[in-house]
């Protein structure tokens, strides 16, 4: 496995991702490359979700539009949860106003053992597109991302998006062999996906558990912490730092540190003062601004950001983002304004 560059492993993130001294607190927005930027909804106009993600010269054009725009201290690969799941052929679409739906779902154990692998040579274009991103970039680190297991199993269970993924729960309780059998290969689907971005030149990853926050602390534990634990432990000789993120998990913050990352990301749920209590001092937080403070005006946005930089210096590490994606009505020239403000802020 071939290690970043020393120029982008020596960067403002990955320092603060390995808890080293910063001066200032490093910043990125989940969802910064997407539809709160005019560049990107052009881009799009014509191309599918799935096309795009699949193609290098647009993934690179999407993925450095907000490090132009914003001159935030990472880019983010432009992809999707589902797409390791649509490369290994699980027949699946995103369809607007709706999100990701899978026409065949998950329901027994001929369907987990139905389930393709996913190769390497499978996603090429992965690979492709990153090793362009990092000679563009330069110095700037491109953080790759993948979704966990349990958030793959969701979709593949519920079908699609669920409110309370009451068909993933069922089989979780009711059928636990078949449960452990179907997150282990999810596992592996992940753990691919993502070795394949930090062998063409991602300086960190982050594995992204979008629904873990519907789990008790104690489902979480018996049920998807040993798999995202094998992920995570899986990626340990690829040399680059790794964020475990998932939206509603105040409850589990401690059990997403124990899963092996070395960032935790926190919603905007838990001040990160507290969080970093919860999680303990061997992990960086990363987060938390509400992202439906961006639209409440500038001393609103000032105010909470400074906020936010104040409790993260309880950290150990720190990397300012959001409690989420940014919001497709966001506008950019705020996000611009708060990467500005955090980059102005001292971090001791």
């Amino acid at each position: 496995m071939s290690a970043p560059s020393e120029v982008r492993t020596d960067s403002l993130l990955v320092r603060a991702m390995r808890r080293r001294p910063v001066p200032t607190t490093p910043v990125w927005f989940m969802r910064q490359a997407g539809r709160s930027l005019p560049e990107y909804r052009a881009l799009r106009t014509e191309v599918g979700m799935l096309e795009a993600c699949t193609r290098p010269d647009l993934v690179t054009e999407i993925t450095l539009q907000p490090v132009r725009r914003h001159r935030v201290d990472a880019a983010i690969l432009f992809s999707d949860i589902v797409l390791p799941l649509r490369a290994a052929g699980v027949d699946l679409d995103i369809v607007a106003g709706v999100g990701p739906v899978v026409a065949a779902p998950v329901r027994s154990a001929a369907d987990v053992a139905a389930l393709p692998a996913l190769d390497a040579g499978q996603i090429g274009f992965i690979d492709e597109a990153v090793r362009s991103l990092v000679g563009e970039l330069g110095p700037t680190p491109l953080i790759g991302f993948a979704g966990a297991p349990f958030t793959l199993a969701s979709y593949l269970v519920e079908g699609g998006p669920s409110k309370d993924h009451a068909r993933t729960k069922a089989l979780m309780h009711g059928e636990p062999e078949l449960w452990h059998a179907l997150l282990a290969h999810l596992a592996g689907v992940t753990t691919t996906f993502l070795r394949v971005q930090a062998a063409a030149g991602a300086s960190a990853l982050q594995l992204f558990d979008s629904w873990a926050g519907a789990l008790s602390a104690a489902d979480y534990a018996t049920y998807v912490l040993p798999h995202s634990r094998a992920v995570l432990g899986a990626l340990a000789d690829t040399g680059v730092p790794l964020v475990h993120f998932g939206v509603g998990t105040g409850e589990l913050l401690r059990l997403l540190g124990e899963a092996g990352a070395d960032v935790v990301g926190v919603d905007w749920r838990v001040p990160l003062d507290e969080a970093s209590r919860r999680i303990g001092p061997d992990r960086a937080v990363q987060g938390n601004l509400d992202p439906a403070l961006l639209r409440a005006g500038w001393p609103v946005v000032e105010r909470e950001v400074r906020r936010v930089l104040a409790e993260g210096r309880a950290a150990p590490g720190h990397v300012f983002n959001l409690g989420h994606g940014v919001p497709p009505e966001t506008d950019p020239d705020v996000l611009t304004r708060v990467v500005e403000l955090v980059h102005s802020v001292p971090r001791d």
